[in-house]
């Protein structure tokens, strides 16, 4: 079994409500986003056609795609209107020593 890597994604300091940031973990690029007092990591990639997500509007707790506008959830990754129906990948998040951590397996 593989072991879970979390990655330092950088201080809390400094984000506002709405606040994306981009980190690579592997091959993977993961957005992060701050929603109020939580952070949310994702795969930064629409299933509707592997576009970045990175740019695209935040309205609560959901990214709307840049490209087509489809929306996810970005607490579960649920697909939440066409054009996408497959959810995006959710990474855990979590705060420690004052910085975000991502948990990437």
């Amino acid at each position: 079994m593989a072991s879970l890597a979390w990655v330092d994604a950088g201080a809390v300091t400094g984000w506002l409500d709405g606040d994306t940031r981009t980190i690579v973990a592997g091959r993977r690029m993961i957005l992060i986003v701050r929603t109020q007092d939580e952070f949310h990591a994702v795969e930064d990639r629409c299933t509707h056609d592997g576009a970045e997500l990175a740019g695209g509007l935040i309205e609560g707790t959901e990214i709307i795609c840049p490209r087509h506008g489809a929306r996810f959830c970005l607490r579960t990754g649920e697909a939440m209107s066409p054009p996408a129906y497959e959810p995006i990948r959710v990474f855990e998040t979590r705060i420690e020593a004052e910085h975000v951590w991502v948990r990437c397996d």
